[in-house]
């Protein structure tokens, strides 16, 4: 929806879940859908020609294994499932399989999106080793951490985008001239401003009956963030780190993939479908089929969010070919 939004034609995916699949082609009826894992869709001989011209390459790996939240080095290296009925696979070497594919498409761009968590701590020499394979396949790298609260989305929403440049393009320009001389750094400066929640607030979600949840909000106090601060009060113990309050004079929080994680602060409500929607940038008529509207949206890049990149890799790089 994000590179629809800039004005490109998206021509095809490769998804391993069959649900997801089946939402992304009711929405977007694509020319060529791929079913199966990016282990098996890299090596296929039988790939159309469309796919070796390709401007941009976009992907975004399962990145849990990278997450603040949960066990992050613990997992890594082992296989899991990322959801319910999909294939067992090891998640933190997916984004290596998608730099092969790139090597082998070799499109102009290519993006790559993940979660703040890949800058911090051990996973940090990911980094590293992802800026080595991209180079190797013949890009130029950089990297950003944006949030979408910058670039018109009313979530605070942060990612962290790798966007490559295919040295080709550039390396015929004679040998005394700046490689940034020719082909500037690609500047991602966003400077929206804020979208508050009481613009979307139409308190449509669902009325909070659970006991202890509903206690947590009867006990909430100004400023909380979260209900594990009123737990922290009442019992001693931090916990509900998940559920985060929704105020109505602030930016909407990072929605999760959760239909429980965000609880408006003035209503013991959690969000709605209509809300949900409109803090990710999605559209009301979006159709989901039968999946959880949160899952989706929470498990997105927001498409205004994914429009802007688009968008300025336009105006700043491939308009210049």
């Amino acid at each position: 929806m994000g590179y629809k939004l800039a004005g490109y034609d998206v021509i095809g995916c490769n998804e391993i879940d069959p649900r997801m699949m089946y939402a992304y082609c009711q929405n977007h009826n694509p020319r060529f859908p791929f079913l199966e894992p990016i282990q098996d869709f890299k090596n296929r001989e039988d790939l159309p020609p469309e796919l070796f011209k390709l401007d941009i390459l976009d992907g975004s790996p399962p990145c849990s294994s990278f997450s603040t939240a949960g066990s992050r080095e613990d997992g890594w290296g082992k296989k899991k499932k990322f959801r319910e009925g999909q294939a067992e696979q090891v998640l933190d070497t997916l984004f290596f399989d998608f730099i092969e594919l790139a090597a082998r498409l070799q499109p102009k761009v290519v993006v790559a999106e993940n979660v703040k968590g890949l800058l911090l701590g051990e996973a940090k020499a990911y980094v590293g080793r992802i800026y080595q394979e991209f180079e190797e396949a013949g890009y130029y790298v950089q990297h950003w951490l944006l949030d979408g609260s910058t670039m018109g989305v009313p979530q605070r929403r942060e990612r962290v985008f790798f966007v490559c440049l295919r040295k080709d393009l550039i390396d015929k320009v004679p040998t005394e001239c700046n490689l940034f001389d020719v082909m500037p750094r690609l500047v991602l400066g966003f400077k929206e401003a804020p979208i508050l929640m009481r613009e979307l607030t139409d308190y449509s979600g669902r009325e909070i009956t659970s006991k202890i949840i509903r206690t947590l909000w009867d006990n909430r106090q100004p400023g909380d963030i979260n209900q594990a601060v009123a737990n922290e009060r009442l019992f001693g113990k931090g916990s509900n780190f998940g559920q985060s309050y929704v105020y109505q004079d602030k930016v909407c929080p990072t929605l999760t993939g959760k239909d429980t994680s965000l609880i408006h602060f003035d209503q013991p409500r959690n969000l709605g479908t209509t809300e949900v929607c409109s803090v990710s940038t999605f559209p009301q008529d979006y159709n989901f089929a039968g999946q959880s509207p949160h899952y989706v949206c929470g498990m997105s890049v927001p498409p205004v969010m994914m429009a802007q990149v688009a968008s300025a890799i336009w105006e700043q790089w491939l308009s210049k070919f």
